[in-house]
């Protein structure tokens, strides 16, 4: 089975490939066996849990692309006239949202669509691809900077150190 060590961003690779749609959950990975649209298995094995993002690339090991395709899934399509409100309550509870001009996408979630609904927004199922906002902070799920290798990767150091004292004597 060929594996996938190695991810190319989005704009950051070119050429003939295979294509894999994954829904949002499914694209942050690290290790886990895939199949192509083509039929096509084969393993993802980065070095880091990373969130795949619609029109990236992983690199098999015989030199082939896989693009990743952001697969349609079940979302609420969220619309209101103070949409800038509503935006602010749903990242206010860390959900991840797709942002566009005059509505907000979020993952089905009876929850939070009640409470928006209460807010004053218009809640639609819809099917479609889920390409949320990444965050602050890069692809918005690894909670810190990237480290996957890529084609474009360089090492960085993290070395620290976590020791310290404890004076635990009692006077009684």
């Amino acid at each position: 089975m060929n594996t996938a060590q190695i991810l190319h961003r989005q704009g950051h690779w070119s050429g003939p490939s295979e294509t894999c749609k994954l829904d949002y959950t499914e694209r942050f990975l690290r290790r886990k066996k895939l199949t192509t649209e083509g039929g096509m298995a084969f393993l993802v094995d980065l070095a880091q849990t990373t969130s795949l993002d619609h029109g990236d690339a992983l690199e098999l090991d015989n030199g082939r692309l896989v693009q990743i395709i952001a697969a349609e899934e079940t979302l609420a399509r969220i619309t209101c006239p103070d949409l800038t409100r509503l935006a602010w309550h749903v990242g206010n509870r860390h959900t991840p949202c797709q942002i566009e001009a005059d509505h907000l996408l979020i993952q089905h979630d009876p929850v939070i669509e009640h409470m928006l609904e209460h807010l004053g927004a218009t809640v639609e199922k819809i099917t479609a691809p889920f390409t949320p906002e990444g965050g602050a902070y890069g692809h918005g799920r690894t909670h810190s900077h990237e480290h996957v290798a890529t084609a474009h990767s360089h090492s960085h150091s993290h070395s620290h150190s976590h020791a310290h004292s404890h004076n635990h004597a009692h006077d009684h």
